[in-house]
């Protein structure tokens, strides 16, 4: 992470991204991006020696990639408008723990209440005791039917 990212930054991070992905790469056809200065010819050009094709988003059109728009304002007014982050090491751990119970958890009401990768099937509607299981230190809880 930096507070200035310029265009050899970005590259260096696409160029981490498809390392990362290793033989995954292949899966991704596309990465959308917005038109700011950052992103350089030379980032473009790692994600197409990967195979992705780099798709820009039309000018002052943040509606065009929405998706992500939403997911960044999800994670600001949930999580890190609420807390203190403490450095670099601090926030990717948060946004790590944050994104499992994104993913996992959290109901999303575009899939009528169900997380995007459920662990399990959701449960039936049950009667009775519920254990609470607190997330971020308490900032977010989940809850599960108490055995």
């Amino acid at each position: 992470m930096t507070a200035h990212p310029d265009g050899p930054w970005t590259t260096q991070q696409a160029r981490n991204l498809v390392m990362d992905l290793g033989e995954r790469a292949a899966q991704f056809r596309f990465l959308v991006r917005d038109r700011a200065g950052q992103f350089t010819a030379s980032f473009d050009a790692v994600l197409a020696d990967a195979g992705i094709e780099v798709v820009k988003i039309p000018p002052r059109c943040p509606r065009a990639n929405c998706c992500a728009e939403r997911f960044v304002l999800t994670v600001r007014t949930e999580v890190t408008d609420r807390m203190l982050i403490f450095g670099e090491r601090h926030l990717r751990g948060v946004l790590a723990q944050y994104s499992l119970h994104y993913n996992m958890q959290r109901p999303h009401r575009a899939l009528k209440l169900r997380p995007p990768r459920p662990q399990s099937p959701v449960p039936k509607l049950a009667y009775g005791r519920v254990r609470r299981l607190p997330v971020l230190g308490g900032l977010i809880n989940e809850y599960e039917p108490a055995t």
